[in-house]
């Protein structure tokens, strides 16, 4: 499959950042995006509502529709599910994006935090994909990509944030489980996770730990979504993979473009193997 034309992509988080670039590189095909995200009106720290990427998603050649979810509530995912196949006649793709994030040790997380990130992390991914699941199984070439790194179970990964690890893992877990589930009706259900660090908005919720000109930008995470979610369900599923080590296998060989200020040092990623810790 060349492209996305015609297909409706469910995309959790798509108000900014990795989401929204999903979101615009899908559209730039002609696709059909549903936002589903919290953010309604102006973050006073993070730019983007859904309303604004609809904006955006239109004005790049898709069609919007602008769902205000919270994924953790699976009244307000099945109301989603159900105005998007109103609206566009089915789901396609599912792409389990948003998460939330303390890169806090044991002493430091608040049970409030914890209890955040495991709802919209693991059962946000376990409700919306479970939602999206009866339509995926009818659809063409079906998929579900969560954003989320591969299981490498090394201590270094959990010792400074073993909560947010154990959240993000269990997104992880999901890919792991459900491909093996849904792999013989044909669901592709695969992870992508960056190389290096992305600068995106959420950045500004880790301080001055990450300094943007060392990372890349959210389109390479968006140009291998898309490369994954063209490919065909029954033959790529169950895949960890990481976004440069996918376009590679498409032909690109020269990743500047991608970087925030080519020339600069990039930093890793967390939970890609063999990486040093970025913090």
């Amino acid at each position: 499959m060349a492209d996305l034309k015609g297909k409706t992509l469910f995309i959790t988080g798509a108000s900014r950042g990795i989401g929204k670039a999903i979101a615009l590189r899908a559209a730039r095909d002609g696709a059909n995006i549903v936002i589903a995200a919290k953010t309604t009106e102006p973050h006073p720290r993070l730019p983007g509502t859904i309303f604004t990427a609809a904006e955006e998603i239109e004005a790049a050649g898709g069609h919007a529709l602008a769902l205000p979810v919270d994924i953790r509530d699976e009244g307000q995912v099945a109301e989603a599910v159900a105005a998007a196949v109103d609206s566009f006649g089915g789901i396609d793709i599912l792409v389990n994006n948003a998460s939330a994030i303390s890169m806090t040790g044991t002493l430091q997380t608040p049970m409030k935090r914890f209890d955040l990130m495991f709802g919209v992390n693991v059962r946000g991914t376990y409700v919306c994909s479970q939602a999206c699941l009866p339509h995926l199984l009818t659809a063409a070439n079906p998929h579900i990509l969560n954003i989320s790194p591969p299981l490498d179970m090394e201590a270094k990964w959990f010792k400074d944030h073993v909560a947010y690890t154990m959240a993000k893992f269990g997104m992880s877990m999901c890919v792991l489980g459900m491909a093996a589930e849904f792999r013989e009706r044909g669901v592709a259900v695969n992870a992508l996770w960056p190389r290096t660090a992305i600068a995106t908005a959420a950045l500004a919720m880790l301080g001055d730990a990450v300094n943007p000109r060392n990372c890349r930008k959210p389109e390479i995470v968006a140009d291998a979504a898309h490369a994954v979610l063209t490919r065909d369900s029954r033959a790529c599923t169950g895949n960890f993979f990481i976004d440069d080590e996918v376009l590679a296998a498409e032909g690109v060989s020269d990743f500047t473009a991608y970087a925030v200020e080519p020339g600069a040092p990039l930093l890793p990623d967390f939970f890609v193997p063999g990486a040093p810790m970025v913090f």
